[in-house]
């Protein structure tokens, strides 16, 4: 007899799952997806083009508000958690609330989530949303095509669009990929960084195992997939060298968050990053809980190195800074590139745009009272940039630091002057990225 299951997610790991062992599987009969984290996902269907034969309806998506009543109407067996960077008492909680309602809690592991390719992969996870994966990605990037390979980054999902069949496969090479895929700021601080340096294509969408199939054979080669994750969730794809970010200006993180913990234990190879901004106390913390549990990982020191294109515009300035809104949202970050920038360079204050906000931004803030004096770059649609957009015209200030990862002056009208922050990784001593990468060639046998 079939069990009826319910996919609890945030528009990701919850369809992958779907995907990898659902889908095809006569055993189950998925009754609904639910949405969390992510504004405007639910109340659209998985489509029945990607849901494939046993759902020719395809699959509703409802408010993980709902839950125990559907739980109750569609007779529900299992329950899936699927999505990333929660504490376990917010893990426990969904768990207690599953089980009263009648149903059984799941949380799927590699066995049977993770794809196995024909290249050999390197993933890049972190313990925390905002740990600096993406830099890490990047450094690990540039090592390898500096060694004449190429790298083919494959990012973890963000499907917004309304129509997912859209985003089955998605692949960037150039800025005009993006606007022709109808990125989101979310995506594009994802993307951009990887096609406007040009050294290397990035791949995303819905359905990950037709994703890696298309990236093992880029028109532009491939020696290496690079799976660059998102929040803190684990690879979809199996990994021959395992990289996990730690950040210790959020200790304690790495073995108090799910699936954050899963990511340090597994990976070979664990860089902790910021240390040029955090306490000795707290770097000391993440290295005891590190050693702990991965005592076999390697551990490389880095810092989170700022790059700042007009320094002048801030000094006796009143700023107001926006930074990476999934890092301040559920990475719960009250720090940022862009505060670190403008704290550094003299700032003179830095604005509160909280009684200038508006439209859904106000929700966001209610919903994440933590982010304070900072405003995060939301735009997971057209209306959200608007909201963002006007929410920047109507803070009283003289210049706009932004320190997301994208010229968000491209497709958000700012009046004020702006300031745009990078941060790039750098290894401090020994072991080095590079270090460990040359030996993953040489045992690959990709030298060139």
């Amino acid at each position: 007899m079939k069990k009826n299951v319910i996919i609890i997610g945030a528009a990701g790991r919850d369809f992958h799952n779907f995907n990898t062992f659902f889908r095809n599987n006569p055993n189950y009969n998925v009754v609904a997806f639910t949405a969390e984290q992510i504004p405007g996902i639910d109340g659209r269907p998985y489509p029945k083009e990607l849901a494939g034969d046993l759902y020719p309806n395809g699959i509703p998506i409802y408010k993980e508000s709902e839950l125990p009543e559907l739980i109750k109407k569609f007779n529900v067996d299992d329950c899936v958690f699927a999505y990333s960077d929660k504490t376990y008492n917010y893990v426990m909680g969904v768990s207690a609330l599953v089980n009263a309602a009648g149903a059984n809690f799941i949380l799927m592991g590699p066995k049977d989530t993770m794809i196995k390719s024909t290249k050999p992969v390197i993933a890049v996870g972190a313990t925390r949303t905002g740990c600096g994966k993406s830099q890490t990605s990047r450094k690990i990037i540039e090592y390898l095509v500096d060694m004449g390979l190429k790298v083919v980054a494959v990012r973890h999902p963000m499907p917004y669009d309304p129509d997912l069949n859209k985003q089955r496969v998605q692949r960037f090479a150039t800025v005009e990929d993006l606007k022709k895929h109808n990125c989101t700021i979310e995506e594009m601080e994802e993307y951009e960084p990887h096609v406007v340096t040009k050294r290397n294509v990035i791949y995303a969408g819905v359905d990950y195992e037709a994703i890696l199939r298309e990236a093992e054979k880029d028109p532009d080669g491939c020696d290496i997939v690079l799976w660059d994750g998102g929040n803190n969730d684990f690879s979809f794809y199996t990994p021959d060298l395992f990289v996990g970010v730690a950040d210790p200006l959020r200790p304690g993180a790495e073995v108090s968050y799910y699936p954050g913990e899963v990511v340090a234990r597994m990976a070979d190879v664990i860089v902790i990053n910021k240390i040029d901004s955090a306490s000795l106390e707290n770097i000391n913390q993440v290295r005891a809980n590190l050693a702990k549990i991965n005592p076999k990982a390697q551990v490389i020191d880095a810092a989170s190195v700022l790059t700042v294109d007009k320094p002048e515009l801030i000094k006796g300035k009143r700023v107001l800074v926006v930074e990476d809104g999934p890092t301040l949202t559920h990475g719960e970050m009250q720090i940022g590139a862009g505060t670190v920038a403008a704290m550094k360079y003299g700032a003179a204050e830095m604005v509160d745009p909280r009684p200038y906000i508006v439209g859904s931004l106000k929700e966001t803030f209610a919903t994440y009272p933590t982010i304070g004096t900072l405003l995060p770059a939301m735009g997971y649609g057209e209306a959200q940039m608007k909201d963002l957009e006007q929410t920047i015209a109507n803070t009283p200030c003289d210049v706009v630091v932004v320190g997301t990862p994208i010229d968000l002056p491209r497709f958000v009208n700012i009046k004020q002057p702006v300031v745009k922050i990078g941060y790039e990784l750098q290894e401090i001593g020994t072991p080095t990225l590079e270090d460990v990468l040359d030996e993953f060639v040489k045992k690959h046998n990709l030298k060139k």
